[in-house]
């Protein structure tokens, strides 16, 4: 084993109190003014990802996951995970992030943030739908998106 290898955060799936508690900051937000966050969407070699830039002091709330997922941060954020195990990445890392999750994150500075997963897609609709059944609550359905579909 490395002697420099380190504990990688990982996020679990939430617990129905901690979707909760995302479902009522979520509840609140929906009052208050919303930030338009463009949307990157990819599909290339069998691979969907999704990139958001989350300003500096915004607090977003996200869909339910319904699938595992790799997420790479690269800013400042603190990751809601549904207790003590919360994830602030300061920098950049690579997070496995389970099935049956609903995030919120608050970004201290402006950060990146992409999510991917192996999908047979072939479109952005057809991503979305397999990784959430709450495709019409996605922010991408009501900001800009850059699509890069290559069809390899």
């Amino acid at each position: 084993m490395n002697a420099l290898s380190q504990r990688t955060p990982h996020i679990a799936p939430m617990t129905e109190a901690a979707l909760d508690n995302v479902r009522a900051l979520e509840a609140q937000q929906a009052m208050e003014h919303q930030v338009a966050i463009l949307t990157a969407h990819t599909i290339h070699g069998g691979v969907y990802s999704r990139t958001i830039c989350i300003p500096a002091g915004c607090m977003i709330t996200g869909v339910f996951i319904k699938i595992s997922t790799t997420v790479i941060v690269s800013g400042h954020a603190t990751l809601y995970t549904g207790g003590a195990d919360d994830i602030t990445v300061c920098g950049y890392q690579v997070i496995p992030a389970a099935a049956g999750r609903k995030q919120a994150i608050y970004a201290h500075l402006d950060t990146d943030m992409t999510m991917l997963f192996p999908t047979a897609a072939s479109t952005v609709a057809e991503a979305e739908a397999a990784f959430t059944d709450d495709v019409a609550s996605l922010a991408s359905h009501a900001c800009d998106n850059v699509v890069v579909i290559t069809g390899e």
